[in-house]
């Protein structure tokens, strides 16, 4: 059986946190076990997590790479079977043995369980009878205090939203084509086997339905990213891209509304902003080389807040997610409000620490696609890029009954009524921008086909692998495509049409 991600991914720690992986040299019964319930516990909400054996650890992150000799890896995945039937209620994780290197590892995904808390033996001596309610804290594997033993057992009837059954569901509802080509695009061994395997065996390793034999139904994870139309079960589940050019009170009004699979509808609407609403300035200064460059709201930005607001919405709220595009700033609206954890002074000055996410599995596949950051990151990254741009400060702001959250980015201060120079700064854009033949035939071939390679790209053009690099390096830089992954397992995103 495989596992919805892959070895590079974890031992890199760029798409799943370091808190949510441990490392261990070889097989420990006891201490693996503790993790496993730890993980299946998930207090925080944070997903679960992974138990990669064959890797050294230091601080919490790998060290060395020793892999589990071949002889061995089987009686580890038996003793580990028989192990964890001892915890309680009856949990057992996803396994996959891995190749990376020349070397074998196991990897062991515990994704938070649905009748929490769990419990697992103190210690593996014969006749020990204490049982303990694991938990994670940061990186480490604890006992629970009096107070997070409470939080445990509250827990126990509120699984999140979106790793809940949905029983109006039924199998062919989840689409075998969208799971392929996402298993794809992450680089999940999963994509291979997908190919043989029984549908039913293949949800059943990405944990988007429900794991009885006798009532097998898809997850809301499993329809929001995974279902041609997710609408028919989240009622405004979308983005409505709303644009006033004459404020509020004008006559005015364009609207665009994204639906489909949650991944797809994000990436619509941010090419569409990119392309309708996103605009640089070049200014050339007397005496300098290099002109001034900036936009009127930095893409990183609004990718990071639109990514956000799709992470931790309330898919149970008949509520859409609204981008407000007036003449001076972007208001992004989403339902519910910011969890109480965090203080609306907290928002003011930007420290924030959300204590439990809302949806747990949401994050997982946006992570996987690059598509959101690490936990409370997303602020930082926000922050950072208006920073860079020369833009002012957001605003985050929650009301006090939590019912929704807004954020407000505004328009860099010289795109506000300034008119000054703009023909010649539209001449010098549309000029930086024009395409030459090579970069033309390399962009069509890429639209065509996102998960072509720069060989197969240069075999098809029959030109050589340096003048496809060169036109690669061009439209990277006039902002039409960009790369996730590497080139052999990552896919091309077009970022604006010619």
């Amino acid at each position: 059986m495989g596992i919805p991600t892959n070895i590079k991914t974890l031992l890199n720690g760029d798409v799943v946190e370091w808190a949510r992986i441990e490392f261990k040299e070889t097989w420990d019964p006891e201490a693996s076990l503790k993790t496993i319930c730890a993980f299946a516990n998930d207090i925080d909400n944070w997903g679960g997590g992974y138990l990669v054996i064959g890797v050294s650890d230091k601080h919490g992150e790998p060290d060395k790479l020793k892999g589990v000799p071949a002889e061995k890896i089987d009686g580890y995945l038996k003793d580990m079977l028989n192990k964890c039937k001892l915890i309680q209620p009856e949990y057992m994780p996803i396994t996959e043995v891995a190749d990376y290197k020349g070397k074998k590892f196991i990897i062991v995904w515990a994704p938070g369980g649905s009748v929490r808390p769990y419990s697992s033996p103190k210690t593996m001596i014969k006749g020990g009878k204490e049982r303990i309610y694991y938990i994670r804290k940061m990186a480490s594997t604890v006992a629970p205090t009096e107070e997070e033993k409470r939080d445990l057992y509250n827990l126990s009837n509120n699984i999140p939203f979106d790793d809940r059954v949905n029983h109006n569901a039924n199998m062919e509802d989840l689409n075998i084509t969208l799971i392929q080509n996402y298993l794809k695009e992450v680089g999940s061994s999963l994509f291979e086997a997908s190919k043989k395997m029984d549908f039913v065996d293949l949800c059943k390793s990405m944990n988007i339905i429900s794991s009885l034999p006798e009532y097998t139904k898809p997850k809301n994870v499993g329809l929001m990213f995974f279902c041609l139309n997710p609408e028919k079960f989240f009622p405004y589940a979308q983005i409505d891209v709303v644009e006033f050019p004459d404020d509020l009170g004008g006559d005015k009004i364009i609207e665009k509304t994204f639906k489909g699979p949650l991944h797809q509808q994000l990436r619509e609407a941010l090419l569409y902003i990119q392309n309708s609403v996103i605009q640089e300035q070049v200014i050339k200064l007397p005496d300098v080389a290099e002109a001034r460059r900036f936009f009127n709201y930095p893409y990183a930005a609004i990718e990071e807040s639109l990514s956000n607001a799709v992470y931790h919405k309330g898919y149970d709220v008949r509520e859409p997610i609204e981008v407000r595009v007036l003449p001076d700033r972007i208001e992004i609206v989403s339902h519910p409000g910011a969890d109480r954890s965090i203080s609306l002074e907290g928002l003011k000055t930007y420290r924030v620490f959300n204590r439990r996410y809302r949806n747990r599995r949401i994050g997982e596949f946006l992570k996987e696609m690059h598509l959101t950051e690490g936990r409370n990151t997303g602020f930082r990254k926000i922050l950072n890029a208006l920073e860079k741009n020369g833009s002012p400060k957001p605003i985050f702001y929650t009301d006090e009954e939590r019912l929704s959250f807004t954020t407000t980015l505004f328009i860099h201060p010289e795109f506000k009524n300034d008119t000054v120079n703009d023909t010649v700064n539209d001449t010098v854009n549309r000029s930086s921008l024009k395409l030459s033949k090579s970069e033309k035939n390399v962009y069509d071939i890429i639209i065509n086909n996102p998960f072509i390679s720069k060989d197969n790209i240069a075999s098809a053009l029959d030109i050589s692998k340096s003048t496809v690099s060169r036109a690669i390096k061009k439209l990277k830089e006039k902002e039409y495509i960009c790369r996730e992954g590497s080139d052999k397992t990552g896919k091309w995103i077009i970022l604006k049409e010619i």
